[in-house]
């Protein structure tokens, strides 16, 4: 494989473009989605986050990047050869806690500590690095239009478990029914299928692009190990209980452990491999998915009644906490800005918890 560098997108200041009316759009997405929380809340008492509120597991781990990566590949926490703690959160995507036999996205949440570099947020003194991952390649909703529209479907639905349940369903098997109806159509999003799998087995995509040092890319965190490749397309039984996913996770790890390989497609054509709609999947057979590290998780209790108050209610993961070199690209990742933000002080707040950035993995209990 040739890594020529003029084969890559080189990164730029304008190389995103804001949507027509986006700053309109992104409040109403943040008033809508903070709306539903407090629905969430007054049904629970308690409150939970806007999106991939059910927990399946809390791992604590380190991240070993490869050495000699080529130069391409060699770019902000690759940079180096180096080995970062890793705190990660394995999850499902709806806002509201719902029985794992209903289908639904994965997400695998990664917080890499010991990162040096100038952070995106003002003022943030952490040295951490998120990466937010889902178990597509592609976000159904590709820009922040399109969230907004699929975002209004779920709160006008809030109410009814069912509809809601077919939404999600929908969503999770590539969102073709649920975008037909709020008259968004992709060919591509129509190709892909999320069958109700075991999490452990799965490849998690950024989904949408980010900043990768002087380029562009998308990152992925694939099953590495034997033991964790062998559980990819495994379904679910069909007796499976409520909380199935996170019975998986705590009965895996606690007696052994799994290995993960991170890596990155850069984006060759900015036409092609556009960064302002993240439905839009790349070409792998023009940029691959690339190793760059491997994340090592050893046994563990992956979900005690500590680790999960502080995972559920302390810890926040958000895409623009890292560093400049990982910017992340494109206007549906703008519009997480504010929604995490609003989602994460409406968490703490109503739960009377404080709010965290952990320095060191002692911090998070075992």
């Amino acid at each position: 494989m040739s890594h020529a560098t003029e084969t890559y997108v080189r990164y730029t200041n304008g190389l995103e473009v804001k949507q027509a009316n986006e700053d309109a759009i992104i409040d109403a997405i943040v008033e809508s989605m903070l709306r539903v929380n407090r629905k969430v809340f007054d049904k629970h008492r308690h409150a939970t986050r806007d999106a991939h509120a059910k927990c399946h597991g809390v791992l604590k781990g380190r991240l070993d990047v490869y050495d000699k990566l080529p130069e391409p590949l060699r770019q902000g926490v690759f940079a180096t050869p180096a080995t970062h703690p890793v705190v990660l959160r394995l999850s499902t995507a709806p806002g509201d806690l719902h029985s794992d036999r209903i289908p639904a996205p994965r997400g695998m949440a990664l917080k890499l500590l010991d990162v040096p570099g100038p952070q995106l947020l003002p003022g943030r003194t952490a040295t951490t690095q998120d990466f937010l991952l889902v178990n597509h390649p592609v976000i159904a909703f590709g820009h922040a239009a399109a969230y907004l529209k699929t975002q209004q479907l779920l709160e006008k639905h809030a109410d009814d478990p069912d509809m809601v349940r077919k939404i999600l369903a929908a969503l999770a098997h590539g969102g073709s029914k649920a975008l037909h109806l709020l008259g968004i159509e992709n060919p591509t999003i129509d190709t892909l299928g999320a069958p109700n799998h075991h999490i452990l087995g799965e490849t998690f995509y950024s989904m949408a692009a980010i900043r990768y040092g002087d380029y562009v890319a998308k990152v992925c965190a694939a099953p590495l190990s034997d033991n964790v490749r062998a559980l990819t397309g495994q379904p679910l039984r069909d007796d499976a209980g409520d909380s199935e996913l996170r019975d998986l996770v705590v009965d895996f790890f606690r007696t052994q452990g799994g290995e993960y390989e991170l890596r990155v497609q850069l984006c060759t054509d900015i036409e092609k491999m556009p960064i302002e709609d993240a439905s839009v999947r790349w070409d792998e057979d023009a940029s691959p998915y690339l190793p760059v590290a491997k994340l090592t998780i050893p046994p563990q209790e992956a979900y005690s009644p500590a680790r999960r108050v502080f995972a559920d209610d302390v810890l926040s993961f958000n895409p623009w906490q890292g560093i400049e070199a990982h910017r992340p690209l494109g206007s549906i990742m703008r519009a997480r800005i504010r929604a995490y933000e609003t989602s994460t002080r409406f968490r703490h707040e109503m739960n009377a918890q404080p709010r965290i950035e952990i320095d060191d993995l002692a911090q998070v209990p075992d």
